[in-house]
């Protein structure tokens, strides 16, 4: 490579957070982020803001690879880098909101209950492939570590933190709680099944022959993640014999992908080019050039707007009501770039 990507600070996490070893194994890109990203749909206020966005359908390998570059920096980047990446989803989501078809009410992406949705769909699903596609199950502390991590990661968001689940028995009630909200549509069955065909619909710059070999196997692979229950609402089906052999067939080809930081690497800049940079310094083992860590508070003081997430959307709210110009997006709420400020390239 011509440069060395380079961060100021540890950002929100110390270098050996648990949270950092589980989100930078190869399962993370390849399975994690399709899981969670497939499971949001069930929400119907998400599916009403992607349906209304288009960019699902239209520009599938950007929205995947921001949605990617969006989280790694949080957990990757340094403060600056953070706070920045926060303060521009809050404003890309301030205009995301309308009528919802489904359920004749209104959705909003800065709403608080989505946000934890969307942030708790992640997080859990990056654990589940983690430990059923890589190393195995987290000890008691390494868990309990793991959600802590979370509820840090969701304070750069309008989340409500004392709502954030911070042990295992806390995550299973809020996914049980969720259950009775969740629905299914059209709209979401389409693109559910769009983004399960990421090896054709979105990992685009892969050889040819490498996305249809492994297509089948991504597919399948994720879908035998998801609980049964909840595979009739999502449209997919596979049987239990299935999901035992694709679980045997991936978890060895994610080991050895883990022990190739070249190979995550090759992976990372085609999957996810503008995301998978954040994460290169941590794969090298560079580390940043300061050990600071830094609170979300301290960090926003520092470098972004002063006000938190939940101030932030209680403003937009307000400016909402009083300026009816402010209308919701129209199919182009994502062309404005995310110019998030990690990584750095250092000319080497």
């Amino acid at each position: 490579m011509d440069g060395q990507y380079v961060r100021r600070d540890e950002g929100l996490f110390p270098a050996d957070s648990v949270s950092r070893r589980v989100w930078s194994y190869p399962t993370s890109a390849l399975l994690g982020f399709i899981r969670a990203v497939t499971i949001e749909h069930l929400d119907p206020d998400l599916t009403a803001a992607v349906d209304a966005s288009g960019q699902v359908l239209q520009r599938p390998a950007l929205r995947y690879d921001r949605t990617v570059q969006y989280f790694a920096t949080v957990l990757f980047g340094d403060a600056e880098s953070v706070i920045r990446s926060s303060d521009v989803l809050m404003k890309v989501h301030a205009r995301a909101h309308g009528p919802n078809p489904v359920t004749g009410g209104t959705f909003d992406s800065n709403d608080p209950d989505s946000q934890l949705w969307i942030h708790m769909t992640a997080w859990h699903s990056i654990l589940y492939v983690y430990e059923k596609f890589g190393p195995g199950t987290l000890s008691r502390a390494e868990e309990n570590e793991y959600w802590r991590e979370c509820a840090i990661a969701a304070s750069v968001q309008p989340i409500r933190v004392e709502d954030v689940p911070t042990t295992r028995g806390e995550v299973q009630k809020y996914f049980d709680d969720w259950r009775d909200r969740l629905a299914s549509s059209e709209a979401a069955v389409h693109n559910i099944d769009f983004i399960l065909d990421g090896m054709r619909t979105i990992f685009t710059a892969l050889p040819a022959p490498m996305r249809a070999v492994l297509g089948p196997v991504i597919r399948s692979g994720v879908i035998a993640t998801y609980p049964r229950w909840m595979r009739p609402l999502m449209g997919v089906r596979q049987s239990r014999l299935q999901d035992v052999m694709v679980t045997a067939l991936i978890r060895p080809g994610m080991a050895t992908l883990a022990r190739s930081p070249r190979a995550q690497m090759w992976f990372l800049e085609r999957v996810a080019p503008r995301g998978g940079p954040v994460l290169t310094g941590y794969i090298r083992g560079v580390p940043a050039e300061s050990s600071s860590v830094y609170t979300a508070e301290r960090a926003r003081a520092k470098f972004g707007d002063p006000r938190s997430p939940l101030e932030q959307y209680a403003d937009q709210l307000a400016a909402r009501g009083a300026d009816p110009a402010l209308d919701p997006y129209e199919h182009n709420h994502h062309d404005a770039p995310l110019e998030f400020v990690a990584p750095r390239a250092r000319a080497g």
